[in-house]
């Protein structure tokens, strides 16, 4: 249902429609109380009703999946950490001249099978700087795709500030973007709108 063309339907008494701007699926509606933002194409609610007052900005910024930027930065940092430790720490040179196997074969059984169970975990110790390495490399591999992913999930979006309140996102329109965000603005504060009316807020994507 195209709900930014029916949205006198959602009037209250004595509201009116005083711009209407359609924008992907969805639009934003402006009346003479409210901003209604359609969005079905986005996650969560596919309507949101703000009362003017607490509008404190439209503006255009860059989104996306902060979710795969978080775990592909701890992953990265990871990453970094192992490979510098497997570079750096020389398990093998610690253990290399340490061997249990003689001692084992020459005392008692209980003490024999003790030693040859510490000798096998000496050679583990001496291979931890090769697992180090390894781990690190496959969680630099795992990074890569995941910021990859992120950075494909990008998109530029419309953005209307809410005061106390999650802001309300809608996909920008492919051209126009600023004409969109100031007449949106215009609307909402008309003859007061600051110089800067069309600013843009600060994304919460550290890439943008």
């Amino acid at each position: 249902m195209d709900w930014v063309n029916r949205a006198g339907d959602l009037l209250y008494d004595g509201e009116g429609v005083q711009e209407q701007v359609r924008v992907g699926d969805g639009g934003v509606v402006v009346t003479s109380h409210r901003v209604l933002a359609f969005t079905p194409d986005r996650e969560g609610p596919n309507y949101r009703a703000v009362e003017r007052p607490n509008v404190e900005g439209v503006g255009l910024t860059t989104d996306g999946e902060t979710d795969h930027l978080e775990r592909g930065v701890k992953a990265l940092v990871a990453g970094l950490a192992l490979v510098a430790a497997g570079y750096t720490v020389d398990l093998d040179g610690l253990v290399s001249g340490v061997s249990l196997s003689d001692t084992a074969a020459t005392g008692a059984a209980g003490l024999g099978r003790m030693l040859g169970t510490l000798q096998t975990l000496l050679g583990l110790l001496a291979r931890l700087d090769d697992l180090l390495l390894l781990f690190g490399a496959l969680a630099l591999l795992f990074a890569v795709v995941v910021l990859g992913v992120y950075l494909w999930s990008r998109e530029r979006v419309l953005v209307v500030e809410v005061a106390g309140d999650d802001d309300v996102h809608l996909p920008a329109p492919e051209s126009g973007g600023d004409a969109v965000r100031d007449r949106l603005w215009a609307a909402i504060v008309p003859g007061d709108a600051p110089a800067d009316a069309g600013r843009s807020p600060p994304a919460d994507d550290p890439l943008a």
